[in-house]
């Protein structure tokens, strides 16, 4: 949980800091369309690697990948949430209070 938190901070730091200096930086001065692609791309990536890891050895290379892939996708994830002025925060609570629900009735809840 403490990363969630570093890593949130270094993210806010970030959108002040120097695009040229910085990658994250850089995806928040491109706006909100290129982070978007971003997630997409590393969304994709996962699928590809989880993909491997399931004809392969998960616990081995592929699923090394699969795990790389993830924490990109995480990664990109929570510099969308902060550029939209959102906190990764808000996405552990929901987890939290989804904890113990069964899926099929919180999806039910959700569409009513």
């Amino acid at each position: 949980m403490d990363i969630i938190n570093k890593l949130t901070e270094t993210l806010q730091q970030r959108q002040a800091a120097d695009p040229d200096s910085s990658y994250v930086a850089s995806l928040y001065a491109a706006g909100l369309n290129r982070i978007l692609e971003k997630v997409g791309e590393e969304a994709t990536e996962v699928l590809i690697a989880a993909k491997d890891a399931a004809s392969g050895d998960a616990s081995g290379e592929h699923g090394d990948a699969l795990v790389h892939e993830v924490a990109d996708l995480w990664f990109h994830s929570m510099v969308l949430l902060v550029h939209l002025n959102r906190s990764p925060e808000e996405v552990l609570k929901l987890l939290d209070k989804r904890f113990g629900l069964s899926g099929l009735e919180e999806k039910r809840a959700r569409e009513h």
